[in-house]
């Protein structure tokens, strides 16, 4: 297996783009918990057009994949921190 190259990161960007996934990460969270508190899941998704909850399905499977990885990464980091 070929090891991966290192490149160089741009941290200020990097903090800026996670900010700024974290703002809208926290307003859909809002929309969703709107649609939640006003409606039955049964009623979403008897009631939904099923392109939309496909595409609203998607969408949290990717976000649940990325910030899987991302928790795994920071309880490895914390562990190996503890461990010292």
């Amino acid at each position: 297996m070929v090891p991966a190259v290192k490149r160089q990161i741009d941290r200020t960007r990097l903090r800026a783009d996670v900010s700024a996934a974290a703002v809208e990460l926290l307003s859909a969270q809002c929309a969703a918990d709107r649609v939640r508190l006003q409606y039955s899941t049964q009623d979403i998704v008897a009631l939904s057009e099923p392109l939309t909850l496909k595409r609203a399905l998607a969408s949290v499977e990717a976000l649940h994949n990325i910030f899987s990885q991302v928790a795994a990464e920071i309880r490895a980091q914390n562990d190996g921190d503890n461990a010292k």
